[in-house]
C-alpha cells in the first residue's frame, strides 16, 4: 500500500482553497498531479495524497507551485461560501468521484493527442505551402532574367544588321578597272555582252560579294576591318535551391533521439568506479565486471534464487550505476520476494535511465512499465497500475495480454470484481 499523506494544511476563502503539502524530499518532476472539479490526487512515490473535495471547484484555474520542498495547490471555488470540511468521507461518494476523476483525465489526454496532431499537421501544411511559394517566385525571377537576356540579345543582333546595311550603302563607286572585272564576270555568267552602264544593281551585287574579297587577297597592306558586333559582356546568374521538405518515413524518424540513447549506453559501459574498484580488489575480475554479474543474476532468477539474484544485482549497480537493466531485473527479483516498494524504487530508476524514448529500448521501458503496474496493484493503487499498464500497451499496441490485465484493472477500479487476496 502506498503511504498516505496526511500532514499537509489547508486554508480557504469564500472564494478559494489553498492546500500545502510536504514533498518528503520528492523533487518536481517526480510529483504526479491530477485535478479535476472534485477530486484533487497528489502523488510522488511511495506517498499519495487523495482529496474528494467538500465542493466543487474551477479546474481550469486550479494551479500548482511547487518549491522548496512542498507544494501549493490553489484550487478556485465555483460557488463563494465557506466549506464546513475540505474532504467527504463517504466511501461510496468517494467511489463515485475516483471514477468520474478517471474517466474525465483520459478524454481529456485523449483530445490533447488529437489537438496536437491537427496543430502538427496544419503546420506541415501551412509550411509546405510557404516552400512551394518561395520556389514559385524563384522561378518567375529567373524566367524574368532570362527574358531580359533574350530582349537584349535580340536589340544587339537587330542593331549589328542595320550598321551592314548602312556601311554596303556607303561604300566608294568603283574604278574602271574594277568595273571591268565585274563586266568580264557578268559575261562569263550569262554569256553575252554588257554595257559598262546597264545592270547596276548586279554590279554593285557583284562588288560586295565577288570582288572586295579579291581585293583584300591581292593587297596585303590595307586590309578591310569587318563591323562585327561588340562582345556580349560575361555574368554570373546566381541560382538558389530551396530545400524540400517531404513528410517521409527518413525524416520522420528519431535519429537524434536513438543517437543520444547510443552515446549514453557507451557512456555508461565506459563508467569506471576507481574508488570502488580499490575497495572491491579481493574480487576476481570476472567478479568485478558488471556484465558477469547481470548473467549471474539472469541465472540466479531463472532458478529461482531470487536473493541470490538480488545480490549479483546490488554488487552490478555499486559497479555501473547507469545501467537500467540492472534495476529493471532487481525489480523482477523484488516482486518474488514481496519487496513491492523496493520494485517501486528500481522500477522509476530504469524508467529514468531509459531516455530518451526510441526503438532500442522501447522493450526495456514496456517490461519497467508492466513491473512497475505489477507492483502499484499489489499495493492496492489500481489506478497507478493501469497508468503503467497503458503506457506498456502503447508501446507495444499487439500485446493482448497485457490488454486483458488491464481491461481485468480497470473492471476492479470501477468495482465490477474485487482485487487479488493478499
Amino acid at each position: 500500500m502506498p503511504l498516505i499523506v496526511k500532514d499537509y494544511t489547508w486554508t480557504q476563502t469564500e472564494s478559494m482553497v489553498y492546500l500545502r503539502v510536504p514533498l518528503k524530499g520528492a523533487t518536481a518532476e517526480h510529483v504526479d498531479i491530477l485535478s479535476t472539479d472534485e477530486y484533487l490526487k497528489v502523488h510522488f512515490p511511495p506517498f499519495l495524497l487523495e482529496a474528494f473535495l467538500f465542493e466543487a471547484v474551477d479546474e481550469a484555474k486550479s494551479t500548482a507551485k511547487i518549491g522548496n520542498g512542498v507544494a501549493v495547490i490553489s484550487l478556485p471555488k465555483k460557488i463563494h461560501r465557506l466549506w464546513d470540511h475540505l474532504v467527504l468521507n463517504d466511501k461510496q461518494t468517494k467511489k463515485e468521484i475516483r471514477e468520474r476523476a478517471l474517466q474525465a483525465h483520459m478524454e481529456k489526454t485523449a483530445d490533447g493527442r488529437k489537438e496536437k496532431a491537427v496543430k502538427k499537421q496544419q503546420e506541415k501544411k501551412y509550411a509546405l505551402e510557404t516552400m512551394m511559394k518561395l520556389e514559385q517566385e524563384e522561378r518567375d525571377l529567373i524566367q524574368k532574367m532570362k527574358d531580359e537576356e533574350r530582349e537584349k540579345a535580340t536589340a544587339e543582333l537587330e542593331g549589328w544588321k542595320k550598321r551592314q546595311i548602312q556601311t554596303a550603302v556607303e561604300k566608294p563607286p568603283i574604278n574602271l578597272t574594277n568595273r571591268d572585272k565585274v563586266q568580264t564576270l557578268h559575261q562569263a555568267s550569262h554569256g553575252c555582252s554588257v554595257n559598262p552602264g546597264e545592270h547596276i544593281s548586279v554590279h554593285l551585287f557583284l562588288i560586295k560579294i565577288v570582288l572586295h574579297p579579291m581585293k583584300r587577297l591581292a593587297s596585303g597592306s590595307r586590309k578591310e576591318q569587318l563591323d562585327l558586333p561588340a562582345p556580349r559582356s560575361s555574368g554570373t546568374i546566381q541560382i538558389k535551391f530551396t530545400p524540400r521538405v517531404f513528410p517521409t518515413a527518413l525524416r520522420e524518424s528519431r535519429v537524434p533521439e536513438e543517437e543520444e540513447w547510443l552515446r549514453k549506453q557507451a557512456e555508461a559501459r565506459r563508467a569506471g568506479n576507481t574508488e570502488l574498484a580499490a575497495e572491491l580488489k579481493d574480487l576476481s575480475d570476472e567478479e568485478r565486471n558488471p556484465d558477469w554479474l547481470k548473467d549471474k543474476g539472469d541465472k540466479y532468477f531463472a532458478t529461482g534464487n531470487y536473493q541470490g539474484a538480488v545480490n549479483a544485482y546490488n554488487l552490478a549497480i555499486r559497479l555501473n550505476s547507469k545501467i537500467p537493466a540492472f534495476y529493471s531485473n532487481r525489480a523482477a527479483c523484488h516482486l518474488k520476494l514481496r519487496n513491492l516498494h523496493k520494485a517501486l524504487d528500481d522500477t522509476s530508476k530504469a524508467l529514468d535511465l531509459l531516455t530518451p524514448p526510441v526503438a532500442d529500448n522501447a522493450s526495456a521501458r514496456a517490461r519497467a512499465h508492466v513491473r512497475r503496474g505489477t507492483a502499484f496493484c499489489e499495493l492496492e493503487v489500481y489506478t497507478e497500475g493501469l497508468q503503467d499498464y497503458s503506457a506498456a500497451i502503447k508501446i507495444d499496441p499487439q500485446n493482448k495480454v497485457l490488454q486483458a490485465d488491464a481491461h481485468r484493472i480497470r473492471q476492479i477500479i470501477q468495482g465490477c470484481i474485487t482485487g487479488p487476496e493478499n
